[in-house]
């Protein structure tokens, strides 16, 4: 039996490849680049499946001159926001993504992300490390205290639960904000909001953990931010997109926001170089699920959508 072709444009873990190399004819990028519209709509007509990630961007003008070949896009993420879902369902290419695998990975990094931001982490290092380090006293990088804090997550989903989870090893009073309230053993005493300002009042710690949607581009902007207390922390390990990043500017520039934890950004790569000339922004390069465990199990998420769908069955994680 001939083996489906594959498209797999960026280099994914070394388990995820050895297993595509043997049950596909894979086509690969050896440069490791994103993928061009040109890229992509030339390489539809050369497969049958695509294996992309994040970086991979179906709009609705790319997937207008996708060849008939292209059957089914596997992607490498949980989020599908590069991929325009009903052009796509137009012209009857399935489109699946990886959820559960990276909900901890992601978490662990927002932990990460709050603490550097709350104590001042990038100050602290680059005063270690460019020697700059000549005294001590009590009044010395006094940062704010996570423990016993208010937290609030939008998006209650499984990233924001498993985060849930974490912060209550510090003794965090959990406040959320979802498009419906958790059965109560899902919650486990979080306190539900149903509406953003009124979680924005109480949260001394914010974290963003919802989609990048029409409805939630720009999510965070100066009204909101203006609603939060004096001195909260902002954490983003979302989507850039999710806040405009010219009023936390502002809103770091006059001290109502202490800090900011961000792991995206509006552009990516590159980041905002505004936002990184604050010592009170711990940044990161979108690496919230980069661990090997994780990087493992969403390279065979993926595949296992691809088994399905090529043995004639419903992809479990179908969009």
């Amino acid at each position: 039996m001939t083996k489906p072709s594959l498209w797999i444009p960026r280099r994914l873990s070394d388990a995820t490849m050895a297993r595509a190399l043997r049950d596909y004819h894979v086509i690969t990028n050896p440069d490791d680049t994103p993928g061009t519209a040109a890229e992509i709509i030339a390489m539809s007509a050369q497969v049958d499946a695509m294996l992309p990630c994040h970086s991979e961007l179906f709009s609705p003008a790319v997937v207008a001159q996708l060849d008939g070949r292209l059957k089914i896009i596997a992607n490498h993420s949980v989020g599908i926001d590069h991929c325009n879902l009903p052009a796509l369902a137009e012209r009857g290419i399935f489109v699946t993504n990886t959820p559960d695998v990276l909900s901890d990975a992601t978490a662990e990094i927002a932990m990460l992300l709050m603490l550097g931001a709350a104590r001042h982490a990038v100050a602290g290092d680059r005063l270690v490390r460019t020697g700059a380090w000549t005294s001590w006293s009590p009044s010395f990088m006094v940062g704010k205290q996570v423990t016993g804090a208010r937290l609030g997550i939008i998006g209650m989903g499984r990233v924001g639960q498993a985060f849930a989870k974490k912060a209550r090893g510090f003794d965090m009073e959990i406040h959320y904000y979802n498009r419906s309230p958790l059965t109560d053993a899902q919650a486990m005493g979080a306190v539900y909001h149903s509406d953003i300002d009124s979680l924005l009042a109480v949260s001394d710690f914010l974290s963003l953990h919802c989609p990048a949607t029409p409805d939630t581009k720009g999510l965070l902007n100066k009204d909101r931010l203006s609603k939060m207390p004096k001195g909260a922390v902002i954490v983003n390990t979302a989507r850039g997109a999710l806040i405009v990043e010219e009023d936390l500017i502002a809103v770091l520039q006059s001290g109502h926001i202490a800090a900011a934890g961000l792991d995206c950004f509006q552009i990516e790569p590159g980041g905002n170089p505004v936002l990184a000339a604050f010592e009170t922004v711990f940044t990161l390069p979108h690496i919230g699920s980069a661990t090997t465990q994780t990087r493992d199990a969403m390279g065979f998420r993926a595949l296992d959508n691809l088994d399905s769908f090529f043995a004639g069955q419903k992809p479990h994680d179908l969009c």
